[in-house]
């Protein structure tokens, strides 16, 4: 297993991190807990949940992840292995059953969920604790374009930010990380912290994957010069670049089979790259879900890419991506299939 710096932090995190999004809806307890001795066999140090798992959200299996890696905490012993990494949500739809469903940014929200967590998993810390999304309206989650609302009624950035400095202070969390952010808001929270001495974040949780390379435009310069790299989501695009959906197959209990709602990559430029690139990797005798994975960990900008299974035959093939050297010819190959076709999936 390969180890990198978390941001200018003095931990040492996986190449590969364990994603769990799945954990309570797709899998029981059990088959978390086999992904778990699995991942921490191989090497994989880093977990990453967030209070809104698993999905899609359901006030039934609300915080449900949590819970799950809280028990295997409590059953093992082991969570000083591990470097833990959690989300605070923010305002969206169809969570309305996450606190009083107008979330906020603010003292009142983050130390509430805060709370919450510590008490689910079982840990008086979390090593990264992460907006999972900006309160403010921006273009996240499958918006590419920017549309300003002049009316726009968010907590300012200086109160989330002093919020979570008080956090660290009393030790409940170690590092505060930025997700589904936009180069100005990386660029806003890393100025307030150093002209104010509070906390500095040290990682982004964006997607990024051969379908979308939008990451690339503005913040792969933001995460390499100001040491706030990548923890790179969804690298299989909901492993519409495994090849499982190509030729509009739906797999039995596959995630587009079982949740609609699950879009992002359904559209048909973006099927017809992925079956592009699904193709360059078999052309050259590759897995191509491996293809994709070690694709991702590879950039200068990635601290960490997340890679999420539904069984232990994923996840160990999964984990096989790092041992993928991608040829100079296959690049090539990948580059030229991008410039045809630029980030077709938002």
């Amino acid at each position: 297993m390969e180890y990198r710096k978390l941001g200018r932090t003095d931990l040492d995190v996986s190449a590969l991190c364990l994603g769990t999004m799945t954990w309570g809806e797709q899998n029981d307890q059990a088959e978390a807990f086999a992904q778990i001795a699995m991942a921490k066999a191989s090497g994989i140090n880093f977990i990453d949940t967030a209070e809104m798992y698993p999905v899609p959200p359901r006030p039934e299996t609300y915080a449900a992840t949590e819970r799950i890696i809280g028990n295997w905490f409590r059953q093992q012993g082991d969570r000083d292995a591990w470097i833990l990494a959690s989300k605070v949500a923010g305002p969206g739809n169809g969570i309305s059953h996450i606190r009083d469903g107008q979330l906020k940014h603010n003292r009142a929200h983050i130390v509430a969920a805060l709370d919450e967590s510590l008490k689910r998993l079982h840990t008086d810390r979390i090593d990264l604790y992460q907006l999972h999304w900006p309160e403010r309206s921006t273009n996240f989650f499958g918006k590419l374009g920017y549309q300003h609302l002049a009316n726009d009624l968010f907590t300012p950035l200086e109160e989330t930010l002093e919020v979570l400095d008080e956090q660290v202070r009393a030790g409940k969390i170690r590092h505060i990380g930025l997700s589904n952010e936009t180069p100005w808001g990386t660029m806003k929270f890393l100025q307030l912290a150093e002209s104010r001495g509070w906390p500095r974040a040290v990682s982004i949780q964006n997607p990024y994957n051969l379908l979308n390379r939008s990451f690339e435009v503005g913040l792969a310069e933001v995460a390499i010069r100001e040491q706030c790299g990548l923890l790179a989501y969804s690298p299989l695009a909901f492993g519409m670049l495994s090849g499982k959906y190509e030729n509009g197959a739906r797999p039995a209990n596959a995630r587009l089979t079982l949740f609609t709602r699950f879009a992002r990559y359904s559209n048909p430029q973006t099927v017809a790259a992925c079956s592009r690139y699904v193709q360059i990797a078999r052309d050259h005798g590759l897995d191509p879900a491996q293809m994709a994975l070690a694709f991702v960990t590879r950039q200068p900008f990635v601290t960490s890419n997340i890679i999420g299974a539904t069984d232990l035959v994923q996840l160990e093939s999964n984990l096989k991506s790092l041992e993928l050297n991608l040829s100079d010819e296959l690049l090539a190959a990948i580059e030229a299939a991008h410039q045809e076709q630029p980030n077709p999936a938002p």
